[in-house]
């Protein structure tokens, strides 16, 4: 027989369970409306600095995460180079890394490319978290662009219970789709761009993208406080090899010069063929001793080269270099990037009329003899 007892903790037990679902359906739904506001954000992020930012920082506070880390497929360096002419210093981002194998991820998330839930285990998860990481429960998400892995999205919690094997993942899906779809598109976004300001032939910088770093990384240095050098480099007796050899062998020594200097260029420096047989570059955080020591090195190794030549022979080239440095400004100097540039120009004149193959630091004082030997040597 059912009691007015029984019926008075059936009809409490119904309501507890009706609370409950009412508290769900409201945590569900601001749940989505936090999804939806990030996922807005995202897809309007106007470039891949930002966009990697938001993802590991604003996602961090948006879902209450204690870590967020992002790994990349990087395999030839386009996306850190990016994100360094954007003006990040990739370093600096503990959360961030990159991958030029996909090995790794490949076991890590196997044939079926599903998320993976369960206890941070540091032996196998370290390398996709900082080195502080301290999560207790994680969930790592691939990210897959028309079934190729291209990195993975790294969500840890300290709270045990956050992420537990076996727990649905249609949210953190739709997050990692989101992302890989935002990440795409920056990065081709990024590559659209650079279409118009790198050089066709040597593949390095154009003369419009250095130009335009130039006036960043003064500004910059101007806050910061940070030393900037400059480089001015110019092939010796160019034209002699165009015309000994033909404008194919000159092709192909240009691209291979643009390759030795980028080689012995840090990540964080700035790189451009500047016209014909010159190039220049920008050594971020570069004290002039470091600046003339990677002017020796690229004066250096372009000296020992043989280059091939179609009939299997080789020739040899040398290349001069002028360098300057960002001198101490009155605030408020509006000149001091074309200062800055040429002062190395005309460092670069000292050192072909001196002789070629060489470095020649620019010094105060020396400009108006420089502009002298401009004017009455006939240069390469």
């Amino acid at each position: 027989m059912i009691t007015d007892g029984d019926l008075y903790r059936e009809n409490q037990l119904l309501r507890r369970k009706l609370r409950a679902f009412l508290t769900q359906a409201r945590e569900n739904e601001q749940k989505m409306r936090r999804f939806h506001e990030q996922e807005l954000r995202l897809i309007s992020t106007p470039s891949l600095s930002e966009l990697v930012q938001r993802v590991l920082y604003n996602y961090r506070t948006a879902f209450t995460l204690d870590v967020v880390g992002l790994t990349l497929h990087d395999p030839g360096y386009e996306i850190q180079r990016i994100l360094e002419d954007e003006g990040v210093r990739v370093a600096e981002f503990t959360s961030l890394h990159f991958s030029a194998e996909t090995d790794a991820l490949d076991t890590l998330f196997g044939v079926s490319l599903e998320p993976r839930l369960g206890v941070f285990r540091p032996h196998e998860h370290a390398a996709l978290f900082p080195d502080n990481c301290h999560a207790q429960s994680i969930a790592l998400l691939p990210l897959v662009r028309y079934g190729e892995l291209i990195g993975s999205l790294n969500l840890g919690s300290n709270d045990p219970q956050r992420f537990v094997a076996g727990s649905a993942t249609d949210f953190l899906q739709r997050l990692a789709t989101i992302v890989a779809i935002c990440l795409e598109n920056a990065t081709n976004h990024e590559r659209l761009k650079r279409v118009g300001l790198t050089d066709s032939l040597t593949g390095v910088n154009n003369r419009r993208f250095f130009d335009q770093r130039l006036d960043e990384e003064v500004a910059r240095a101007q806050r910061s406080g940070e030393p900037l050098a400059c480089l001015f480099l110019d092939i010796d007796h160019f034209k002699r090899i165009n015309d000994q050899h033909g404008h194919r062998v000159g092709d192909r020594v240009l691209r291979e010069v643009a390759g030795m200097i980028r080689e012995q260029l840090r990540s964080t420096d700035v790189l451009g063929r500047y016209g014909g047989e010159e190039f220049s570059a920008l050594l971020v955080n570069a004290e002039k001793e470091k600046a003339l020591e990677i002017a020796e090195r690229i004066r250096g190794v372009i000296a020992a080269r043989r280059f091939s030549l179609e009939d299997g022979g080789t020739l040899s080239a040398t290349i001069s270099i002028g360098v300057s440095s960002l001198p101490a400004t009155v605030e408020g100097n509006e000149d001091i990037a074309e200062e800055l540039l040429d002062r190395a120009d005309q460092a670069l004149y000292l050192a072909k009329s001196s002789g070629r193959n060489r470095v020649i630091p620019a010094e105060e004082g020396r400009n108006a003899q420089v502009t002298e030997l401009k004017l009455g040597v006939q240069m390469a």
